[in-house]
């Protein structure tokens, strides 16, 4: 049986949507509505957001420090290695403590590869207990 005319407009029309979402950049709230904080799984943030695209933003809100919190920051950690150690030593300070505020700090993934972020404060407690760190592999788009 043939498509109608109609129908194979929309098919068109809904392939050609599906392709534009694909290749439009996204802007991602690192944590959503839980912003960037102690204590919320990150990994499981990343793994239910993804995938993530090359030219996508990250955006990470978090709060100053204040007597409710020790504050945070965003490192980008070199290798796999220092993200699951939270080995700051050859890390790359990317947002102070005071940087989160506001309408948040922003990150362009604009490679392919591993990008390793974790918050670095309180020697590495953030991210070693506090589950503040998360990976993202960015992939090609369609039309780059």
């Amino acid at each position: 049986m043939a498509l109608s005319s109609n129908a194979q407009g929309f098919i068109l029309l809904l392939a050609a949507a599906s392709l534009l979402a694909v290749t439009e950049a996204r802007t991602i709230v690192v944590g959503g509505s839980e912003g960037w904080r102690f204590g919320y799984n990150y990994t499981d943030w990343a793994l239910q957001n993804s995938p993530f695209y090359i030219n996508d933003q990250l955006v990470f809100k978090y709060d100053p420090p204040s007597d409710a919190n020790s504050g945070y920051s965003v490192y980008q950690l070199p290798n796999l290695g220092s993200y699951i150690t939270c080995d700051f030593s050859k890390a790359k300070l990317l947002a102070s403590q005071t940087q989160g505020g506001g309408d948040g700090f922003k990150v362009e993934l604009t490679q392919w590869r591993p990008y390793y972020f974790a918050s670095g404060e309180k020697d590495g407690k953030n991210c070693k207990d506090g589950l503040m760190k998360f990976f993202a592999v960015p992939l090609p788009r369609w039309n780059n």
